[in-house]
């Protein structure tokens, strides 16, 4: 763990004012050498559009979008702290692009965590001695799957778990732990799948993310497609991330052609297309289920970012979202006193950004943030293995305090991070297939 003492702090300090002065007499920003010098940016080589591969930074298009919140990056005091315990590499050696805590655990069940990359799908347990044990993996039948993402619910009748599991394929497959097989797939999408997410209060509910420019929801119970948000105003380019709001009753996406948008779930013709999905029956009926198509959301933007925006979270009524400019943006729709259940009725495309978490060296897409389930930590991190960790248990968001968690042999771009249901424990997964175990100290 990186500590900053009082004296470099001020030696930083000094070299930023003189770096300002420098740049004023230059006629150039100020601000942009005091944040180079105190968040140390890296640069990367530009792809060819033909290819824009998930380690490489796309190239930026599309008109300039105004600074906000301009200044020293400050760097303050975190109460958080955290202790390296351990990490385990997968024998694959190629990068997992998703790790997830299943937070629908048992008080006094072990803690379990899911990992995709490749072809495979693992399970591992943490150990009370600070290690982590493997209780399973799946290895998908066509080797050429590249898995994504993956997410946590479990059955309705049972309470048993179940995990979601996607990528490159299109395919979703319900993997179950219990039995260790694969109980049912969809095929999802026509393309690419980069996220999965289930609904808050309904477990059946599971949202899919795709390269084909759709989001759809499931009802696993019933194995139907229920809703497909996307079409005419919806996404114009692959769909990057999505996220419920704490109640389900909103859905923010977001993707590569920089936009946010943001669909209202408990709309009349929603909530109907999610009932009749329970009811219908196939065996009684010769009609298909009707899929409810929604085209246009209730509210979209492209002034937040200015390239991909690789990943979106709700974060109580406002929103948080990153792209490839090493910070994640704390915005709302609106007006900052406007009601957010209002925007659907209204025509104002305004956004009010709050604050930006600022951090160094992420400047490549496809790098996912988490939080923990009561939303008070937040956890990012960099392409050259180092993690950001936010406290978020404050009244404002400008006064997110972070620490910087690194070892000497993680030196991989860390795809995703996740945190246990009360914080306690950080794990992340990284390019060069290595899992990586932080204990909160308490």
């Amino acid at each position: 763990m990186d500590e900053i003492h009082e004296e470099e702090l001020d030696n930083s300090l000094k070299r930023c004012q003189k770096a300002a002065d420098t740049a004023s007499s230059n006629g150039t920003s100020g601000d942009e050498l005091l944040n180079e010098e105190l968040c140390d940016r890296s640069e990367t080589s530009t792809p060819t559009i033909d290819s824009v591969p998930r380690s490489d930074t796309p190239p930026t298009t599309g008109p300039g979008r105004g600074r906000w919140g301009r200044g020293r990056c400050k760097i303050k005091r975190c109460k958080l702290q955290y202790k390296y315990r351990c990490s385990v590499k997968e024998d694959h050696g190629l990068p997992i692009f998703g790790i997830q805590f299943n937070h629908y655990h048992k008080p006094g069940d072990a803690l379990v965590f899911a990992t995709v990359g490749s072809n495979r799908v693992s399970i591992y347990e943490l150990q009370e001695d600070g290690g982590i044990n493997i209780l399973q993996s799946y290895i998908d039948a066509d080797s050429m799957e590249n898995f994504y993402t993956c997410a946590w619910t479990y059955e309705e009748s049972t309470g048993l778990p179940l995990l979601a599991v996607a990528g490159s394929r299109g395919i979703i497959r319900i993997i179950s732990p219990i039995t260790m097989q694969c109980v049912k797939h969809y095929g999802a999408h026509g393309n690419a799948i980069n996220e999965l997410k289930f609904h808050p209060k309904d477990c059946n509910l599971l949202l899919s993310v795709s390269k084909d420019q759709s989001i759809r929801l499931w009802n696993l119970k019933t194995d139907l497609v229920v809703v497909v948000l996307g079409g005419v105003e919806g996404h114009r380019d692959e769909v990057l991330s999505a996220d419920f709001d704490v109640d389900g009753e909103r859905v923010v996406s977001c993707g590569m052609d920089h936009s946010l948008k943001i669909w209202c779930m408990n709309t009349d013709d929603v909530e109907e297309a999610i009932k009749t999905s329970y009811t219908y029956n196939q065996t009684k009926t010769n009609r298909p289920f009707k899929t409810l198509y929604v085209h246009i959301p209730n509210f979209t933007t492209r002034d937040i970012h200015r390239n991909y925006v690789d990943c979106v979270r709700w974060l109580g009524n406002f929103v948080l979202s990153k792209s490839c400019e090493n910070r994640i943006v704390c915005w709302k729709p609106g007006d900052i006193d406007e009601d957010i259940n209002k925007i659907k009725k209204s025509n104002s495309k305004q956004v009010t950004m709050l604050h930006k978490l600022e951090y160094a060296n992420c400047d490549i897409w496809f790098m996912r943030f988490s939080m923990d389930y009561f939303q008070k930590i937040l956890a990012q991190g960099n392409q050259i293995g180092k993690t950001y960790v936010w406290d978020l248990d404050v009244d404002d968001p400008s006064q997110a305090k972070f620490i910087k968690l690194s070892h000497p042999d993680c030196n991989s771009a860390i795809r995703q991070t996740s945190l246990s249901r009360d914080g306690s424990v950080l794990v992340y997964a990284c390019d060069d297939a290595t899992i990586w175990r932080w204990d909160r100290i308490k």
